[in-house]
């Protein structure tokens, strides 16, 4: 029983991640409508990258959930630090290209002159 459960939440888990992807597509595609012309392509980087950033932080703990409660030897560990390296770069480099810092680094304040 404990282990369907497990599967389900991390199923569940995969399913968000996906739907958030594809809605957050969705949704930037009707926001881009709405915005100003010259801020179109922007806005709808920036909505398509936050919305990816979403799930792929929703994708990794599906895949820690799935791999830690299951089959925790050290080939499925090590599976795992690789997907959750290559899922970290991306959200960082995706980060670094919406903010245009690092997530780690404070942000620049504006100065109001």
């Amino acid at each position: 029983m404990t282990r369907e459960l497990v599967e389900l939440a991390a199923n569940g888990a995969e399913i968000a991640g996906v739907a958030l992807i594809a809605g957050g597509l969705a949704l930037a595609t009707a926001r881009v409508a709405f915005a100003p012309a010259g801020e179109r392509y922007r806005r709808y980087r920036h909505d398509m990258g936050r919305a990816i950033l979403l799930g792929l932080e929703v994708l990794v703990a599906a895949d820690i959930v799935r791999t830690v409660a299951f089959t925790p030897t050290m080939d499925s560990v090590a599976v795992l630090a690789m997907i959750v390296a290559i899922r970290t770069f991306l959200s960082w480099s995706l980060a670094l290209e919406l903010e245009g810092r690092w997530p780690w680094q404070r942000p620049v304040p504006e100065n109001p002159t």
